[in-house]
């Protein structure tokens, strides 16, 4: 029963993070259509950002929400209104399109990486907040670990009310599935676009926070998160909100499941689940 509960909350656990992160793709991916593969520098950035935060200046982690989600935000939300609207201006076609921002998003990548390699360096960077044990049925976490999960949850079920039941909300899913007619009905698609790039971004710089407080940071970590919540939104459904947070926690059971037979395996578990999905299932769990 311990080992039991060892895996299933750990799985819970991974799973709150890899939610947050994957709605914030699902958004930028889904809505947006730009398949960003600098989504994991976002991440990186909020991660470091709160380690320098923490050990230098002293700040409480949870106040550094009030710096990572907004300025993420605020850095998506230009990115799409400068780089991504120019290219689509540009593009003969939304295959073209999503070509060119692929590429872009990889040169951002490479440039925010680089970027933070010279101002943090290489070295894994960790500090210590809540590592008070708190024993669950006699399997043992670290206070912040559930701290995370359940702040995870307060925050990808109001973004799901905010998508589910306003007006913003309406047109985010309007524009999801048919922004040319959404555009018709008098939605601003080009603002729209926007605030999903920046949303997705603000979720990305979140989630980034709460690594920090249970795991160490590095400026090379981003790639890895990157992969993981493209097969989350692949798991849970191409621009489906819920869709991205079931499949998240979903794909950290999982997770949890191998780690506890072999810890090297659960990127090739990940891998192994996106190949079969793209051959069975490929518009997901929640896809239409």
């Amino acid at each position: 029963m311990v080992t039991f509960l060892n895996v299933v909350i750990a799985g819970l656990l991974l799973g709150g993070l890899y939610a947050l992160i994957a709605m914030g793709l699902g958004l930028q991916y889904g809505v947006a259509r730009v398949a960003n593969f600098s989504h994991g520098e976002f991440i990186m950035l909020a991660g470091m950002t709160t380690w320098t935060l923490r050990t230098v200046f002293g700040i409480n982690p949870l106040l550094s929400l009030a710096v990572c989600g907004p300025v993420a935000f605020v850095v998506g939300y230009l990115l799409h209104r400068t780089l991504f609207r120019r290219l689509s201006a540009s593009s003969p076609s939304p295959g073209v399109f999503e070509s060119r921002s692929m590429l872009a998003s990889f040169a951002l990548l490479f440039i925010i990486q680089n970027i933070a390699s010279i101002g943090w360096g290489p070295e894994m960077r960790g500090y210590s907040y809540l590592h008070i044990p708190v024993n669950l049925g006699g399997a043992v976490f670290g206070a912040n670990r559930l701290l995370t999960l359940a702040l995870a949850l307060v925050i990808g079920l109001a973004f799901y009310l905010f998508v589910a039941r306003t007006r913003m909300g309406k047109a985010i899913r309007a524009a999801a599935q048919d922004p040319a007619t959404a555009g018709l009905m008098g939605v601003n698609i080009d603002l729209v676009l926007a605030l999903c790039f920046g949303f997705g971004a603000a979720l990305a710089g979140v989630a980034g926070m709460f690594i920090s407080m249970c795991y160490p940071v590095r400026v090379v970590m981003g790639q890895e998160y990157t992969v993981i919540a493209m097969i989350v939104v692949v798991l849970g459904g191409l621009g489906s909100i819920p869709g991205s947070f079931i499949g998240g926690f979903l794909l950290g059971l999982v997770g949890s499941v191998v780690t506890t037979v072999d810890p090297s395996l659960s990127l090739v578990a990940y891998y192994l689940i996106f190949v079969l999905l793209l051959l069975v299932r490929p518009k997901g769990i929640m896809g239409k």
